[in-house]
């Protein structure tokens, strides 16, 4: 009964996101310098700053990576070829000026390690490793999470790799196989609305490894539902972030 409740409050809460009635429908990757979809210069830009974007303002972090992209003297980090061919600091001038690095060595070695990455295992081309794996969800988390963790510094963790994968499908024309098992990216905004929800209780709120507990959830709750974990990811980000609004049923019968 519990779960047939939260799976309706849920349908409630895409049905309000999807009228604008949670507060704005602008993310924080919607600041990009539109670039053609298919391109690989498009998917470095949705991947390289991703793996910064942790106990930090989203939107914030974008607006810089679009700014550093558009100054001709920090565009070259978006080029991972570029990247190795210069000195750490030329690097970590440019990843602070507009300060899309906020912890400037410890951010720097991990774009570099990324960059790093990105040529050894794909020539300088992220794409490839999408075709790799059929762009098979499994398989390119298994690969990114578990057999090469180390080479894809944080963005191989529980939250930012879910999302990656999900900001990648929306921004670029990838199109994935097993969608299903792109999870919920339980990031602070996520976990606030499950809990709001009753999908995990006080003490789990509280565990370190909530995050894990709130993937768990879902994907038991939506198991054979309607919907899949990462399409309420937005709806629930957008309710937290601007004050958990009531859930209003009357917008069901719009």
């Amino acid at each position: 009964m519990h779960n047939e409740k939260v799976l309706k409050d849920i349908s409630i809460l895409i049905d309000m996101y999807n009228a604008g009635d949670l507060g704005g429908e602008i993310m924080p990757e919607d600041s990009n310098p539109n670039l053609e979809k298919l391109s690989n210069e498009n998917y470095l830009y949705f991947t390289l700053p991703m793996a910064l974007n942790y106990q930090r303002n989203s939107y914030k972090l974008w607006e810089s990576s679009k700014s550093t992209y558009e100054d001709v003297e920090t565009k070259f980090v978006f080029n991972p070829e570029e990247v190795l061919n210069r000195s750490f600091e030329d690097v970590q001038k440019a990843l602070i000026k507009y300060k899309v690095a906020l912890q400037k060595y410890k951010q720097t070695e991990i774009w570099i390690t990324l960059c790093r990455t990105f040529v050894d295992l794909f020539n300088g081309d992220i794409r490839k490793l999408f075709d790799q794996f059929d762009n098979d969800v499994i398989k390119i988390k298994e690969f990114v999470q578990i057999k090469e963790k180390k080479r894809f510094p944080y963005l191989s963790g529980t939250k930012i790799c879910n999302y990656w994968l999900y900001v990648i499908s929306k921004y670029t024309d990838r199109r994935y196989v097993n969608m299903e098992f792109l999870t919920v990216a339980p990031d602070t905004h996520v976990v606030k609305a499950t809990h709001k929800l009753g999908l995990i209780t006080d003490e789990e709120l509280q565990k370190t490894n909530v995050q894990e507990i709130v993937i768990q959830r879902w994907n038991d709750l939506l198991k054979n539902a309607q919907f899949k974990p990462i399409d309420i990811h937005t709806p629930l980000w957008f309710w937290s972030r601007n004050g958990f609004q009531e859930l209003k049923e009357k917008h069901l019968d719009k």
